[in-house]
């Protein structure tokens, strides 16, 4: 089989699964033939539908995945609208001008020098376009208000990123020159990132709720540690105390015998008939002359 006779068949079989109906094809239209005529007729819409309906689903995919539930219990978080309102908006549109450039650029060549340089042009110029504007949304969705946080979040995760994008974007590009027609490479693009980032997405959560779990731990502990502490100066204290106390009264004590025996004395001394003695008790004497 040469190749004008394989380009042929994949000519037709494009045909046949881009055809509605008509005379000569399939009978009924399928749900994926509506789609496809729907891409053609109306392609931004569909491309915007189809990226908002698979970036929330990724969501809600990846965080049952994980176990990431919010307050209420349920996987429908807070995300999954933001993350539907950047499929459609923003994901959509920007695929749909950067793929309809690349599709303009390499138009009519078919050689392999072509393909290759159509990789490598999505692979070192769409695919790094993309990929910062996803994760710049993906920080203001997280709560990144400013520059500064913004440009960290991309400066952190866009090579990581990157690396996963040059394994599974060459593949998906070969598959969509292969086998897709050109108004079907933008939603088969966007499966192939709902796979990816759903087994990424998925595998963030579960770290993200490990390290929480971790971090909670840490500060029982450290809560248990400081209690413990807190308990031992509080005996030390309490004891220190008690001693000072003791100490206080034994002086005072021996403060009081010591005036009563001074007293003593000095009665004795001056002779005086009355006296009181070191219990206090108050008793008479008597002074003898020589």
């Amino acid at each position: 089989m040469n190749n004008e006779t394989r380009e042929i068949i994949r000519r037709e079989t494009k045909n046949i699964v881009s055809s509605t109906g008509r005379n000569g094809g399939i009978r009924s239209p399928s749900y994926i033939q509506v789609y496809l005529r729907e891409l053609q007729e109306n392609p931004l819409r569909t491309k915007m539908l189809t990226a908002g309906a698979l970036s929330s689903l990724q969501e809600v995919l990846a965080s049952w995945i994980a176990g990431d539930r919010n307050r209420h219990g349920s996987y429908f978080t807070p995300r999954v609208p933001k993350m539907a309102i950047y499929g459609s908006l923003i994901s959509a549109p920007l695929g749909h001008l950067l793929v309809t450039a690349l599709q303009k650029a390499f138009a009519g060549k078919t050689s392999t020098k072509a393909k290759v340089m159509q990789i490598l042009v999505s692979n070192l110029i769409v695919s790094p376009i993309q990929n910062t504007v996803y994760l710049a949304c993906m920080a203001v969705i997280a709560g990144a208000r400013t520059i500064h946080q913004i440009r960290a979040t991309v400066k952190a995760g866009l090579m990581p990123i990157m690396k996963v994008a040059w394994c599974t974007s060459p593949i998906a590009l070969l598959i969509a020159q292969k086998f897709l027609p050109p108004h079907a490479w933008v939603p088969f693009f966007n499966l192939v990132a709902f796979v990816v980032g759903t087994y990424i997405n998925a595998g963030t959560k579960k770290k993200r709720i490990q390290a929480i779990k971790k971090k909670k731990v840490r500060e029982a502990a450290l809560s248990q540690s400081h209690i413990a502490e807190n308990s031992k100066s509080y005996s030390a204290s309490t004891s220190l105390h008690g001693q000072n106390f003791s100490q206080t009264q034994s002086q005072a004590n021996l403060g009081h015998r010591t005036s009563h025996t001074s007293s003593e004395m000095s009665y004795n001394v001056n002779g005086t008939k009355q006296y009181y003695d070191s219990k206090g008790d108050k008793r008479d004497y008597h002074v003898r002359g020589d």
